[in-house]
Formats: C-alpha cells, sequence, structure tokens
C-alpha cells in the first residue's frame, strides 16, 4: 500500500461474498478485508481508508471506540453528559448521532440504499437533509466540526489515526462479552436496512465465530483495546461492570475527563437519565429520527434493547452455547483479558 496508508485491503473469496450479500442485503457490492488481522469491512471502505486513518486529531477530542453493540450509545451519552457539565437540554434536543458523530456509518450506506432513502423521503426536505448527512464521510464531517469533537467508532485501534493515542485526547473503550454482543449485534442486523441481515441467528453466530461480519474479528478488537489500558489516554471500561455500578463508572469517567469529581446528587441524576428504561424513551438516543427516514426495518426490536447482562441465553441453544464457549475459551489462551 501506498505511505498514506500501510495495510493491504484484499477483495474476499467471489463464491462468499455471493453468499454474504445474499443474508446481508444493506450492501450491495462486497467485503474487504484488511491488514493482518483480516478486519471486515464494506468495499467502499477501499476508497476511503486513508481519508479515515489520516484523519487530523486534536488533543481535545474526546473518542467512545467500541465492538459494536458493548454499550456505546449508552457511554457515549455518559460521556458527553459528563463533559458538558450535565447538560441535559441540550443533551434532548440535539441528537446523539449529531453531537457525537458516528465515525464510519458512511461506510454503510451503500450508493444503491441512498437512492432508496432519498427517493422514499422525495418531498420532505428535512427528511432528505438526514439523508445526506448519513451518507457523507465522517472525516469530512469531523474535519468541519469546532473544537472540542466527540467521535464514536467501531474501528479498531489499528484503523484508527496512528497518532491517536500522543496528541492528548481521551478514548474511552469498552468491552463486552461476546455471546451478549453477537445476540444483540444480530438483532441490530436485522433491525437497520444498512445491513439488512436475513438469516437466523445460528447462521449469525457462523458469521460472527468466523470473523465474517462487519469489524471483525471481535477478539483482535477487544484485546487491542486491552493492550492500551495502562495508557494515560485511554480509559477501558466493562460493559458488565458499568452495568453492575453505574455511580462508581459516572465517577471513573468524570476523573478521566478531569471533570470529577460529581457529588451524588448530579450522580444520581445522570443514573436517573440514563436508566434504561428512560433511554429507551429517549428519541435523542433511540435512532428516532432514522425510523422516521427508513432506516430501521419494521416488526424488529428496538435500537435500544434490553442493556442487561446475560441476554445471550435468549437466542442460543444449548450445543450453540457450549461450541461458542469452545470458541472463547480457545481465544482467551492467548490474552490475560477476562470479562467480569
Amino acid at each position: 500500500m501506498s505511505s498514506e496508508y500501510p495495510l493491504e485491503i484484499f477483495d474476499i473469496d467471489e463464491e462468499l461474498n455471493v453468499r454474504l450479500l445474499h443474508d446481508f442485503t444493506g450492501e450491495r457490492t462486497g467485503f474487504v478485508q484488511v491488514g493482518p488481522d483480516k478486519w471486515f469491512l464494506p468495499r467502499k471502505y477501499k476508497d476511503q481508508a486513508a481519508n479515515f486513518y489520516n484523519l487530523q486529531v486534536r488533543p481535545d477530542d474526546t473518542w467512545v471506540v467500541t465492538y459494536p453493540r458493548s454499550g456505546t450509545t449508552w457511554t457515549q451519552e455518559m460521556v458527553w453528559l459528563i463533559a458538558n457539565n450535565l447538560d441535559y437540554e441540550t443533551a434532548r434536543r440535539i441528537p446523539q448521532t449529531e453531537r457525537f458523530p458516528f465515525f464510519e456509518f458512511s461506510l454503510f450506506v451503500h450508493d444503491e440504499i441512498k437512492s432508496e432513502l432519498l427517493k422514499l423521503n422525495a418531498g420532505n426536505p428535512e427528511k432528505l437533509k438526514l439523508v445526506e448527512q448519513i451518507s457523507r464521510p465522517g472525516y469530512e464531517v469531523l474535519n468541519e466540526m469546532k473544537s472540542p469533537r466527540f467521535i464514536k467508532t467501531h474501528l479498531p485501534f489499528s484503523l484508527l489515526p496512528p497518532n491517536l493515542l500522543d496528541v492528548g485526547c481521551k478514548v474511552v473503550y469498552v468491552a463486552r462479552n461476546p455471546k451478549d454482543v453477537a445476540v444483540s449485534f444480530y438483532h441490530l442486523n436485522r433491525l437497520i436496512r444498512t445491513q439488512g441481515y436475513l438469516g437466523d441467528f445460528p447462521r449469525y453466530w457462523d458469521y460472527f465465530e468466523n470473523n465474517l461480519h462487519p469489524w471483525a474479528p471481535y477478539w483482535s478488537h477487544v484485546t487491542e483495546g486491552w493492550d492500551h489500558r495502562h495508557n494515560p489516554s485511554v480509559l477501558f471500561l466493562f460493559y458488565e461492570e458499568m452495568n453492575k455500578n453505574l455511580p462508581a463508572t459516572i465517577n471513573k469517567v468524570a476523573k478521566f475527563l478531569e471533570r470529577g469529581p460529581l457529588n451524588d446528587e448530579q450522580v444520581s441524576s445522570l443514573v436517573n437519565y440514563l436508566n434504561i428504561k428512560n433511554f429507551r424513551n429517549n428519541p435523542a438516543v433511540n435512532f428516532d429520527l432514522h425510523r422516521q427516514i427508513g432506516l430501521l426495518n419494521e416488526g424488529e426490536e428496538e435500537f435500544i434493547r434490553k442493556g442487561k447482562n446475560g441476554s445471550w441465553k435468549d437466542e442460543f441453544t444449548p450445543e450453540l452455547s457450549r461450541r461458542a464457549d469452545q470458541w472463547i475459551q480457545r481465544n482467551l489462551e492467548h490474552t490475560d483479558l477476562r470479562f467480569p
């Protein structure tokens, strides 16, 4: 590759590509794998990789980096509110997607999907504007944003700007156990039109385990995060611990962002705001606008789901669970990462 972008990008095998396009109807061209870890992304990444990799990072940026469905939206809202002096009024008024842009989401808005959405929303300037927004590359959006910027990404550290941890910005990384991640991501893949997954859960798990779905491989992603946990620019969190003790997490995040300590009343108000029932009914975070433009498929589970630990039990058969446990065991042999 050029000096602009150091990793090789390969098209996946054509037969496999055809099968994936049949099951994941949001992508229409195909998929690539990137670098030695074989990061799995839509083919559009090939043309834009250097732009993502070479984004100008600013010292006052705050990033939330996660594998998908690891408590990302919840963490973003907590981080944004702590960094913005608990400004609930603005948080409710401005959608999270505007306050905290999703760096690479545009990669998943295939040109054909974009055309379908434009057609669907013809005659409504507000909705057409939103379709343009979601299909605009994140690096363009971020280059125009005033500081301080808040940035969400599911890209692993090795695909992010190489100076990310050297310039003084803050990175919150959240990890969640893979069985809960897979179940939650399966439902999101069915819900969101840009993924458009049509198969059942066992087939989805097959893709998940074999690193054949967006942002995989899971283990490379979380172990990269884990390996950076001692860097002063990184706060590594487990979703399970956040869920178990949210006040302690809030204090930890406030300290990391140099916004603490918060008093008991402030912590309590934020805990209440982030309570899953309130969160699910909050249009600023639950993808309400995206539903209005037709980005979410009807009849699927909501964007903000249960928010609890152990919901994997709803989808895994005993046999599939045993297989998953063996896969987890094999992968934990190579790391001292352990889920709470």
